[in-house]
């Protein structure tokens, strides 16, 4: 169900450092769609964008998903296809103070087995003649896990990010930015769905995941963007993650943005993902409680991902009197999935050697924005 935000959580961005200013007046109206390994997830994404004088910018953003999910997972557990909805919304003020923006944030988000509540803040400085950027930022997250099968089930845990950014004007072409995080949870990390296997006999037998309540990650990205003429522009990017359970991850992107005529912009993108195994997990484990935690989340599996992203926006509203300019847009990305080590129980097969688990995702986000 969170597919989504893994694949749009994998993009660093980079924006071109300047002279501090608040946000944009805007209004987007976002529809957003992903359809891939038994999953479909969609629905609409609205954020208005305001500001209060010179100094102070508002922002209101609801965010809804609403998913119906036969996975894998689902289906090798003998559960049902469920659908479920999620509604998000948030809040975000930035306070504008010469160079400096300093930024608070608060977001909720409900769903019938999960409720999510975030507290972020954040400063921004340029300096050196407003050709550097550096930020840094903070956010909490205090989440609660339920079970929509028992009602007496509930968990806790807690997120916090840090962060810290840069962004360099190196040329009036060439603009690179860099970035390291740092999150740590703690709680009840698993899903209280999913289930471990393990060998029982001739065959195997289901039990449930067993994770460690403590989880700690970094992760450090560069990206640089070299604006070409006629509005064209090339970037490319590289994060690299590790955490303490054992999977290290790259993620490599390049891309490239061009006009059409006067109204159309195009871009291309393609982005290569790949990282290890967590140290507990296993497809199939040797029998019951064999270790002292156990997974066999695909997304803790050694894998790796193809990404092909196009998309095409039309601007308009240069000669409108009523807005500054708007835009609409589609972008759609074709995503492949190969899992070395994650086995297709539906495929059947002798027990450990069934076919390797693979699937195709399509994700698609129409955009219609207005600045005024």
């Amino acid at each position: 169900m969170r597919y989504l935000g893994l694949i749009l959580l994998l993009a660093l961005a980079c924006r071109h450092a300047g002279a501090a200013v608040l946000p944009e007046e805007r209004a987007d109206l976002l529809y957003h769609s992903y359809d891939g390994g038994g999953a479909t997830i969609d629905g609409p994404a609205v954020l208005v964008r305001k500001n209060l004088g010179d100094s102070v910018s508002v922002g209101l953003n609801h965010y809804v998903d609403n998913v119906t999910s036969a996975t894998i997972d689902v289906e090798v557990s003998g559960a049902s296809e469920y659908t479920e909805t999620r509604e998000e919304n948030s809040v975000a003020l930035d306070y504008l103070t010469n160079k400096t923006t300093v930024s608070v944030g608060y977001g909720v988000s409900e769903e019938n087995d999960y409720d999510a509540t975030s507290y972020s803040l954040g400063i921004s400085q340029d300096m050196f003649g407003d050709l550097t950027t550096v930020s840094i930022s903070f956010a909490f997250g205090d989440n609660e896990v339920g079970d929509s099968t028992d009602d007496t089930f509930e968990e806790d845990n807690e997120s916090r990010r840090y962060r810290v950014s840069l962004s360099q004007i190196l040329t009036k072409n060439f603009v690179m930015a860099f970035a390291f995080e740092t999150i740590t949870d703690e709680g009840f990390l698993n899903n209280p769905y999913r289930f471990v296997r393990f060998r029982d006999g001739g065959g195997y037998s289901l039990g449930p995941e067993k994770y460690p309540n403590t989880r700690t990650s970094n992760a450090f990205a560069i990206r640089g963007n070299y604006f070409l003429e006629q509005r064209a522009a090339l970037h490319a990017g590289v994060r690299v993650f590790d955490d303490n359970w054992g999977i290290d991850a790259t993620t490599f992107e390049i891309g490239y943005t061009m006009p059409y005529g006067d109204d159309w912009i195009i871009e291309t993108s393609a982005r290569f993902y790949t990282q290890t195994e967590a140290e507990f997990y296993s497809d199939l484990f040797p029998f019951q409680d064999s270790q002292t935690y156990y997974a066999r989340d695909k997304e803790l599996s050694e894998f790796d991902s193809t990404t092909i992203g196009v998309g095409a926006t039309y601007e308009f509203g240069r000669a409108w009197s009523a807005i500054e300019r708007g835009s609409v847009g589609v972008n759609v990305d074709f995503i492949q999935f190969d899992y070395d080590n994650f086995r297709d129980l539906t495929k059947g097969g002798p027990v450990g050697e069934e076919p390797l688990y693979e699937f195709d995702a399509t994700v698609i986000r129409a955009l219609a924005s207005i600045r005024f």
